[in-house]
């Protein structure tokens, strides 16, 4: 019973629509007067309904579904707009006064409706708004849709990632932090749907819990698995038979480590394989296919059983070990494009302590690559099991220094890089800079100071600071485009900020603000001395001037005031701008307005 009360509670209480403004948009053009029409597909759970639903809002829209249980009676689709017995071209004249016409999950519809459909298509005199499923057997007369041009296709991509944050803060009724919120998508695999029911079963089952220090909230412990998850996977299982049920809990059990291939039957593999339910990768280790089939097997699962296959405590450090040493690897060849990292990922999730060394490496790694909660999440992770570790508080202070958050009193860093990030958060470059030693020369870059960093940097770091120091715009473009490539979105959006300044040729100064305000998007909020002011552009006018008024400490009514505005008209500009420019509150605006006034030291 209580399945059906949260489900019925999720109908009432929809997710808002987020993110696709581009989708919307198209689909909304392809809809207007003289358009034919368009057909949207997209794999299961990824919105498409949601999609078109608001692309029609407030239109004059008749609808139409197929079903699986109606796909053998002609014209059931339909059956609320024709007449008991009509035959197909009594159909299209009666349909095609229609102006709009919705068809949903047309992968489903019965033969008739689907030759229905693509008349009415051919004729040219309703517009058509098509929704099929990818990955499902569709009927012919409906691919011929856009496979024969009638209609303009759109393919939807599951919703990107930092769309998906948002929807789950939204849901979960406040921000979630990154390891959870990353956790949460994998589960979901791109199906909004179910990802919707985890997150209501999470929440409903009150196990987030506050992060200390912030507005997030962070889940750790097994996966709730609800009526929604089993019939997600559950069909699947019901048709293995008793020796590939068997494989499949050993994998179960095995997780988060794989099973080698020769330890398992091949003949009862292959069979698993076919059905999509094992993964088997080029080292012929093998993984159970999807995220959520281990939190069923292992519920389901006996306590016998269960006892039986569980693994023997530590049996993950070893994986763990390599996985830490890869990391430091990456590091040293300046390269930190993410690798698999299953094992540290899986054991955070699940609630396991994780040694404060491994945290720490992953932490160091996430804020490299601009990733600065997700830093912070892995830095509080290692103080967990070891509150006094100063690899972790030190990453930790990092991350929210490069957020623009100043360390409390006595907190701010002994000395090198969380030194000078100490000093930047306060406003205060000449106490940052000065503190700058020879193992963290770079940061004196980042904060525009390459001289500081002469004779001490290699590589790409290296090609960075000198085209800072020659003031060589294209030459910090094309430093931007290497950091980027080998992960270091961060310092690639900062030196795409920097080459804004630099450029003589007004178009290639926009292209590197666009490019920079897009890498610093995806950078968690960082607020950093190269990136304040960059945001502006993507303000009006009158927006820019308040934001500007506001930042220097005027009050909404001096504001109003000094612009002969209202105070209210000053208000919904203010919450536009910390809208489009990702800030909070007025605490934020000094850093993505103007770069602060050095001090001396």
């Amino acid at each position: 019973m209580t399945t059906y009360e949260q489900d019925a509670k999720t109908l009432e209480l929809p997710w808002p629509f987020t993110g696709r403004e581009e989708e919307l948009a198209l689909v909304r053009r392809s809809l207007a007067a003289g358009r034919p029409g368009i057909v949207v597909t997209g794999p299961a759970g990824c919105g498409k309904s949601r999609l078109v639903t608001e692309a029609v809002r407030g239109t004059d829209c008749v609808r139409a579904a197929g079903t699986p249980e109606t796909r053998g009676i002609p014209f059931a689709a339909f059956a609320h707009l024709l007449p008991e017995q009509v035959t197909l071209h009594r159909a299209v004249r009666l349909l095609s006064g229609v102006r709009l016409l919705l068809v949903d999950d047309a992968h489903l519809l019965d033969d008739a409706s689907a030759a229905l459909v693509h008349q009415l298509a051919v004729h040219g005199r309703t517009r058509l708004l098509v929704v099929a499923r990818d990955a499902a057997p569709v009927p012919g007369a409906v691919s011929r849709l856009w496979t024969g041009e009638l209609l303009p296709r759109l393919a939807l991509e599951p919703l990107p990632a930092r769309e998906t944050e948002e929807l789950l803060a939204l849901g979960a009724g406040g921000p979630l932090e990154p390891l959870t919120a990353h956790r949460l998508r994998r589960l979901g695999q791109g199906d909004l749907r179910l990802l919707r029911d985890l997150l209501g079963a999470v929440r409903d089952g009150g196990l987030f819990t506050p992060v200390p220090g912030t507005d997030e909230r962070a889940w750790r412990g097994p996966v709730p698995v609800t009526a929604t998850v089993r019939d997600r996977v559950g069909p699947a299982l019901d048709r293995t038979a008793p020796a590939e049920r068997e494989t499949l809990d050993r994998l179960a059990f095995a997780e988060p480590l794989p099973l080698p291939l020769d330890s398992l039957g091949l003949g009862i593999l292959e069979r698993l394989e076919h059905d999509g339910l094992v993964h088997v990768d080029d080292h012929g280790a093998v993984r159970l296919a999807h995220p959520l089939l281990g939190p069923v097997l292992r519920a389901t699962a006996g306590k016998l059983r269960a006892r039986r296959l569980a693994g023997a405590p530590g049996r993950c450090d070893a994986a763990l070990a390599a996985e830490r040493t890869v990391l430091l690897r990456r590091v040293e060849q300046a390269d930190v494009r993410p690798p698999a990292t299953p094992v540290g990922e899986w054991l955070v999730a699940e609630g396991v302590p994780v040694p404060a060394g491994y945290a720490a490496v992953r932490a160091r790694c996430a804020r490299l690559r601009g990733r600065l909660r997700e830093a912070a999440a892995w830095a509080r992770e290692g103080l967990q099991a070891t509150p006094g570790d100063a690899s972790c508080r030190t990453e930790l202070h990092l991350a929210t220094a490069q957020s623009g958050v100043p360390a409390p009193d006595g907190q701010e860093g002994e000395s090198g890089a969380a030194a000078v990030w100490a000093a930047a958060a306060r406003g205060d470059l000449g106490r940052a800079l000065a503190a700058v030693d020879a193992d963290s020369a770079y940061e004196a870059v980042r904060l525009g100071a390459p001289e500081g960093a002469a004779g001490r940097l290699h590589g790409v770091f290296a090609e960075h600071a000198d085209a800072l120091a020659r003031g060589d715009g294209p030459a910090l473009d094309r430093a931007a485009g290497r950091l980027e490539e080998r992960g270091f979105l961060l310092f690639a959006a900062e030196a795409h900020a920097q080459a804004v300044r630099a450029h003589r040729d007004p178009r290639a100064a926009r292209t590197a603000r666009t490019r920079a305000v897009a890498l610093a998007r995806r950078c968690q909020g960082a607020r950093t001395p190269a990136l304040s002011g960059l945001a502006l552009g993507g303000l009006t006018a009158r927006q820019r001037q308040i934001v500007t008024l506001a930042a220097a400490g005027l009050s909404n009514r001096q504001i109003a005031e000094q612009l002969t505005l209202s105070v209210r008209t000053v208000g919904n500009h203010l919450y536009s701008a910390y809208a489009r420019l990702g800030a909070g509150d007025r605490a934020a605006l000094p850093w993505l307005v103007e770069l602060p006034d050095a001090q001396p030291a």
